[in-house]
């Protein structure tokens, strides 16, 4: 089973809760209890090329500071959970620092490598291996076939955009569907619809390989 992304919910109602009444306490330990969450999304959604050049702990201290700023706003109003919240802001900088510092990852991306070439694939991948190529396997089995995840992660950045999101909602933040619905500002059906579209889409895509290498 997937580990969540995000802490517990009853956890960050109870420090939002007291947040609300001005204890400073318990906004700074529900800042603190999300930091390894917003950690992690950067790792998984900033494009790795440029991770070579920015230091995470850098974005996600911006993230971090900018959402200090932001609470008391968000606690007037929640539209949304708090970590969907966090995530929006979050996502706002990854996509910044995308920006700023794409034109100089281009100038060596003859010599740059691929999603999985520096730590090996993540664990969603793994995962998301089993799922699409041998449903029979165990987490263990396919741990150990590492080239099903590099060729998984592979068919993921050849999806298009839309496809290759909700791909990366669901299997490396591993939002819900009503979560991924609540972000992409779409009624559940919607966003399910779009999931299993992207599936599909991932699962051509890698079947096409396959018979490709078998020629």
């Amino acid at each position: 089973m997937a580990k969540k992304l995000w802490p517990e919910g009853e956890q960050t109602e109870e420090l939002l809760s007291a947040a609300r009444k001005g204890d400073d306490a318990a906004v700074n330990e529900l800042l603190e209890k999300h930091r390894n969450s917003v950690r992690r999304l950067v790792q998984v959604r900033l494009d790795r090329k440029v991770q070579r050049r920015v230091d995470v702990s850098d974005v996600v201290q911006e993230v971090m500071t900018e959402a200090s700023k932001r609470l008391q706003k968000y606690l007037e109003n929640p539209e949304m959970a708090f970590h969907l919240w966090l995530r929006q802001i979050a996502w706002d900088h990854i996509i910044d620092t995308y920006r700023r510092h794409r034109v100089s990852a281009k100038r060596n991306i003859d010599r740059e490598q691929s999603m999985t070439a520096n730590a090996g694939p993540d664990r969603s991948a793994v995962e998301l291996a089993v799922q699409l190529c041998d449903p029979g396997m165990t987490p263990a089995a396919a741990a150990a076939q590492r080239e099903i995840a590099r060729r998984v992660e592979g068919a993921i950045e050849r999806l298009d955009d839309p496809d290759r999101e909700v791909i990366m909602m669901r299997h490396y933040e591993h939002l819900t569907n009503l979560e991924i619905a609540t972000a992409l500002d779409l009624n559940p059906p919607a966003a399910s619809m779009r999931y299993l579209r992207a599936v599909r889409r991932l699962r051509q895509l890698l079947e096409e390989e396959y018979e490709g290498i078998g020629d």
